[in-house]
């Protein structure tokens, strides 16, 4: 079982990667020279913070997806779905020669992830905006049935202009769903352009403290900084909880790192492939 070692970060998205956050942004690269398209930011940027809640965090067991007491976690940000697929490959979910069929007619994972279909996807997600009302109805499931499930939900800045996101948030607050963790992956990019430009968010911390969240803010690439936050949830009694991760669109690959044209390639050339290669084809597990 892996489990999150600690590494000295640096301030302004300069945090290193280790070795296993490496490997699984190559199990990426290897699904891209099957597909020859996929969103590459997306992706990235939120490497850690499904990393660290498989690893360290939530409490499943793949030979048991179905347990009602399991924890749930959905990536509302369903764009970022390979994030998500090669940890549940790693996690034995699926057999990891499924990966080589993203988006094939043959395979179960599409560019978006799909629930009943792919074991371990708790909710389909990518019409963004609907995720954090799916958690919250898990969460007031998983009360009224007495069970201390707990249920977390990722999001991307720019999918939060989305207004039933602040319907559910609301919804969550009033309701004190404090096993309830809201995750935004703040990486300050959307499709087309920054945050800031298309829907400024800031102040972002006092938004959700306004709709009743206790909030904390973290480098979401700091592995020891996302698992205290992960494990301190509910951060207050009472309250549901949101954590802001500061992240880096593209991270690790630095062509990609705030670049808004590798949001997403529908097609990568020769050239975009050999980048990809270079960058990760190292890797070892452990290295």
């Amino acid at each position: 079982m892996h489990q999150t070692v600690c590494v000295d970060t640096q301030p302004g998205g300069l945090t290193p990667l280790d070795a296993r956050g490496k490997k699984l942004r190559q199990d990426v690269v290897d699904i891209f020279e099957h597909s020859r398209r996929g969103h590459v930011g997306s992706t990235f940027s939120l490497m850690e913070i499904v990393r660290v809640l498989y690893d360290d965090i939530l409490r499943i067991d793949p030979k048991s997806p179905a347990d009602p007491k399991r924890d749930r976690f959905i990536l509302s940000k369903g764009h970022g779905c390979l994030a998500l697929y090669v940890v549940l490959a790693d996690k034995g979910f699926f057999p990891a020669d499924e990966l080589c069929r993203f988006c094939a007619y043959d395979g179960i994972l599409g560019g978006h992830p799909e629930a009943g279909k792919v074991p371990g996807v708790e909710a389909s997600t990518g019409a963004l905006g609907h995720g954090l009302s799916i958690g919250v109805g898990m969460a007031v499931s998983a009360r009224m049935d007495r069970r201390d499930t707990r249920v977390f939900v990722a999001m991307g800045d720019g999918e939060i202009n989305e207004g039933s996101v602040w319907e559910a948030a609301l919804s969550a607050g009033n309701r004190g769903l404090d096993n309830l963790v809201a995750i935004v992956d703040y990486n300050k990019q959307q499709s087309y352009d920054t945050t800031f430009e298309v829907q400024n968010l800031e102040p972002l911390a006092d938004k959700w403290r306004a709709f009743g969240f206790s909030v904390r803010e973290v480098d979401g690439h700091d592995l020891c900084a996302l698992r205290e936050a992960f494990q301190a949830a509910p951060l207050e009694p009472g309250k549901p909880t949101c954590i802001i991760a500061h992240t880096v669109k593209g991270k690790g690959y630095a062509p990609a790192e705030n670049n808004l044209a590798w949001h997403h390639k529908s097609k990568f050339t020769d050239e975009d492939m050999a980048g990809l290669r270079a960058a990760f084809s190292s890797t070892k597990e452990g290295a």
